[in-house]
């Protein structure tokens, strides 16, 4: 009876062994967890996870050639496979060592010596192709599609491939089945790399195919490796127009990062998209080395003769800097109410407190959690909640002293300057909440805004505490007005057709500039259909005079006729009223395009002129502490491949390695499936 149960027993290991064998295979279905029910498994614990029956060792040497693939445990008792970290008791015979082999590991006798890194090879694209299962097995992996899919992990989630090396990590894997093999980091590194070169030749190739002039942006910051970095992003309106925007690069800049060394690193990136003759303006930081950089690349472009080129500083970083001017004297009470609102944000309770009061005080209605963070966004609720719920803020305060504190109580010097803050930054709120909203804002109805913002700083008479803030937030806009006070971003406002000359603001309306844009206009986007019969002489040949067929005088005749109608074309569009703010400036062109085909070609190249060098929501709202987290934390061999990939896939892009793209949609519906039949495999098993 022993003899026999002992065989039942070997038996039934057998078929529990068959249940974990995953063999990868390119062509297997792809099951990211497989059914393990039928056994418990603990990492590293040879008690557990050794279902081999209790036997006396055999007296012999262990010299068998399975012991090449296990590693003996520092202390001598326990024996670890070299593929998938099963552990043994040291007693265990070699031939159950070889069972574990053969049904977990076949073909292990083909990996050569080197089984340290037993992880596939990353192939060019995962393999979707669906395979029968065998009966009586089960469902199988391909290891190359759970790699994949971790990939596109990493990328949404900004994390560097080393995240996939934390041993925890790993071992959360192996827990759900033991024999998943993770690539190494630097597989995952170069899988990157390519995919990063891979994507980077669709983006230079969609760039070749844009008609118009573009438009760029710079933003910098620097990691925690102190490594200082410059995105580089391209914006332009495409035939359709439909605003385009893609991202250049994710570029170091040499130390020290001067003006210098942005440049060279400017110019190297637009080299190598070939379109550094398309570039219409650049949007930069407000930096001063920025500014060097960019003054330096308009010398370089106007003495090549590449056509017009103006570089102007970003709105939404100048509004930054002027509130901040403006919160410097409440940064004490705003710093209170933020530790307060943390308090009502952690406790359910408090917080449920707080909305019954408000409710009852009638001081407005409050979700949780309120935006706590240090931004604009943060800032500006804090003003709120004291001038909105100011007495509920204090019965709260009051009820929980004995956790709160007084400490977070206002007095009535303290409120009445926050509610003087509070109503001196309303219009700021207002313009910057448009900004965000309407994304992105053409640049002359941004020049709109900040004007806006300079009559609110130059005719509102602050107390004498705000005095000195209001001034240099004067300063400030006065320092952006000059920046932009130029003929190019003259002609991108006129161009707006909710703007034209009419609500052009008045330090941008020189006399000269509507002549200067009108000559510009003729210059360079009025065009002649005998264009092609020259007969080889230039047109300066021809306005000099020189010597013509009869051929010649007509097409010169054309040409002077065709240089009218182009002038009749934007003196018709400023005749006519602005269309209403609410318009969409792309679609009303789009329509009207057929009635000026020549201006038309012109707003495609100035309207797609930037007004800010970073998106006003992530400046301005909480979502921007994510990213500026995610950049500094990001180490540098990712940095330039996660971001630009990142970017360039919530761009429609699709993902590809090498020449193939990779079918995330086909892959997460094979793992849908796949999940679909180990569940319903696991409800017939229950019910037998």
């Amino acid at each position: 009876m022993k003899r026999r149960g002992f065989a039942l027993y070997i038996t039934l290991y057998k078929r529990l062994i068959d249940t974990l064998d995953m063999e990868p295979k390119s062509t297997m279905d792809m099951v990211l967890i497989p059914n393990m029910d039928t056994i418990d498994i603990v990492l590293g614990s040879s008690e557990k996870g050794n279902v081999v029956p209790s036997a006396k060792p055999r007296k012999k040497t262990m010299t068998s050639v399975y012991l090449k693939y296990f590693e003996t445990a520092p202390d001598g008792k326990t024996r670890r496979c070299k593929f998938c970290g099963q552990s043994y008791s040291i007693a265990t015979a070699t031939g159950n060592l070889g069972r574990h082999l053969s049904n977990r590991h076949p073909g292990y006798d083909k990996t050569g010596e080197n089984v340290t890194s037993s992880a596939p090879q990353p192939s060019a694209t995962p393999t979707v192709i669906k395979k029968p299962q065998q009966q009586g097995r089960a469902p199988q992996v391909d290891y190359d599609h759970l790699n994949w899919l971790l990939i596109k992990w990493l990328i949404l989630a900004t994390l560097p491939p080393s995240t996939l090396e934390e041993k925890w990590l790993a071992n959360s894997f192996k827990f759900l089945n033991p024999s998943i093999q993770l690539w190494p980091g630097e597989k995952y590194k170069a899988v990157f790399r390519e995919v990063f070169r891979s994507m980077r030749e669709d983006v230079r190739a969609s760039l070749e195919q844009v008609s118009s002039k573009v438009s760029i942006a710079l933003d910098f910051w620097t990691s925690y490796e102190q490594i200082f970095y410059m995105s580089i992003t391209c914006q332009w309106i495409d035939e359709n127009w439909s605003f385009r925007k893609v991202l250049l690069d994710i570029c170091q800049v040499p130390y020290p990062c001067t003006g210098s060394e942005i440049y060279n690193s400017l110019v190297k990136v637009l080299k190598m998209y070939n379109i550094e003759n398309k570039v219409l303006s650049c949007t930069h930081d407000n930096s001063q080395n920025a500014i060097h950089a960019c003054h330096a690349l308009k010398e370089d472009l106007d003495g090549q003769k590449m056509g017009p080129f103006c570089f102007i500083p970003c709105a939404a970083r100048t509004l930054s800097l002027i509130i901040d001017d403006a919160l410097r004297t409440t940064k004490p009470i705003i710093a209170k109410v933020r530790e307060f609102v943390q308090e009502l944000n952690a406790s359910l309770d408090i917080s449920e407190d707080f909305i019954q009061l408000a409710t009852a005080y009638k001081e407005g209605s409050w979700q949780f959690p309120l935006d706590a963070s240090a931004r604009w966004s943060g800032s500006y609720q804090m003003l709120d909640l004291v001038q909105k719920a100011g007495k509920s803020m204090d019965v709260v305060v009051r009820k929980n002293e004995e956790m709160l504190g007084n400490r977070m109580l206002l007095n009535t010097a303290e409120k009445n300057v926050v509610n003087i803050v509070h109503n001196y930054l309303e219009p700021f709120y207002k313009v910057i909440s448009e900004i965000c909203v309407n994304t992105p804002p053409t640049i002359g109805m941004v020049i709109v805004y900040m004007d806006h913002i300079s009559d609110t700083i130059t005719t509102r008479q602050p107390p004498d505490w705000l005095k000195n803030p209001a001034e240099d937030m004067a300063k400030k806009l006065r320092s952006y007005n000059n920046q932009v006070c130029n003929i190019f971003i003259y002609m991108t406002a006129i161009l707006d057709p909710r703007i034209k000359c009419e609500l052009i603001p008045e330090s941008l309306n020189s006399e000269n500039y509507l002549e200067e844009a009108r000559a510009h206009f003729v210059r360079n986007y009025y065009t002649t259909p005998f264009s092609s019969m020259t007969s080889g002489y230039s047109s300066q040949d021809i306005e000099d005079g020189g010597a013509v067929s009869f051929a010649e005088e007509i097409a010169r005749k054309k040409r002077r006729a065709s240089m009218s109608n182009a002038t009749d074309e934007l003196t018709q569009y400023l005749s006519e009223s602005p269309a209403p703010t609410k318009t969409d400036v792309l679609e009303w062109w789009k329509v009207n395009s057929t009635r000026y085909p020549r201006l038309s070609a012109m707003a495609r190249d100035f309207l797609a002129v930037q007004a800010t060098s970073v998106k006003p929501d992530e400046l301005f709202w909480s979502k921007g502490d994510e990213i500026d987290k995610q950049r500094f934390c990001m180490p540098h061999d990712s940095t330039q491949a996660i971001l630009c990939i990142k970017s360039w896939t919530q761009g429609g892009l699709k993902l590809k390695y090498k020449s193939t793209e990779i079918d995330y949609e086909r892959l997460m519906e094979m793992a849908a499936a796949a999940a679909a039949d180990i569940s319903s495999a696991g409800i017939d098993k229950k019910q037998k």
